[in-house]
This record gives structure tokens, sequence and C-alpha cells, in this order.
């Protein structure tokens, strides 16, 4: 077996389905499928890779319709500083300067481009809130 194939098993497990769903995948045309000499089916690591991006691509399509994240701000991209693995994101929304540390492929995936409309969604465990001094003493 060659180092690029693996068996069927290990494509349903990589894929994050059942090897019945493999098998009708084959069936339907959605997944070539190869056998060994023995018989046994075989699936290219090309065909794995294949298939994950277009289920990653598919499943980010799909409209959001709740999310438990409340700070959401509208805004348009002012800034993207990247470089072969990260990203800086500036996006302005209303008075708030919101900036995103995210993956170069992320940006890539996303299309973001400056001057395009973006929507900041803050979800934070923790909130810190301080008080600023006062110009006379407390005293």
């Amino acid at each position: 077996m060659g180092e690029d194939r693996i068996r069927v098993g290990q494509a349903a497990e990589m894929l994050g389905v059942t090897v019945e769903t493999v098998r009708r995948w084959e069936a339907e045309g959605r997944l070539k499928v190869d056998r060994s000499t023995g018989g046994q089916r075989l699936v290219s690591l090309a065909e794995v890779t294949r298939l994950l991006a277009e289920r990653r691509k598919a499943g980010s399509e799909r409209a959001t319709v709740a999310g438990s994240a409340r700070n959401r701000f509208p805004g348009i991209v002012t800034r993207i500083e990247k470089d072969r693995v990260a990203a800086v994101v500036e996006v302005l929304a209303g008075p708030h300067r919101l900036v995103s540390l995210m993956t170069a492929e992320a940006v890539d995936e996303l299309g973001l481009v400056v001057g395009q409309e973006a929507v900041c969604v803050v979800k934070a465990t923790n909130v810190i809130v301080e008080v600023p001094s006062s110009r006379e003493s407390r005293g």
C-alpha cells in the first residue's frame, strides 16, 4: 500500500464520517476509491484533502441563525498587516477601533480587504472594569 493512499476506515475517521458514508460517496461518484491488488478499497490522501476542503467551505457558507456573543460591532476594515503565518486586522466600528489577531490563512479565506464591511464579534470570559481617578482627592 502506497503512503499516499489509506484504507477506507482511515479515510472515514479523517473525514469524521462512517465507513458506510465513504462507500456511499464512492457509489455516488463523490469520492474516487481505488482497489489494491488484493481488492482492498484505498483512498488517496489528495481525495481526503479535497473533501475536507469542500466540507469546510460548505460549512462556512451556512448562515448563522444564533450565537452566544452579544457584542457585535459592524464596521469597516481599515488596516491589514499580514505575513506568511499571522495577520493583524483593524476594524473601525463607530467610535470603536477593534484589532483582531488571526492567521494569514483566515484573512485569505474570508477575502478580507481594506475598505470592506465586516462585523467584529467580541466574546470574553473576563471583563475588567477600571474607575478613573477623580481630580479631587476623596479624603
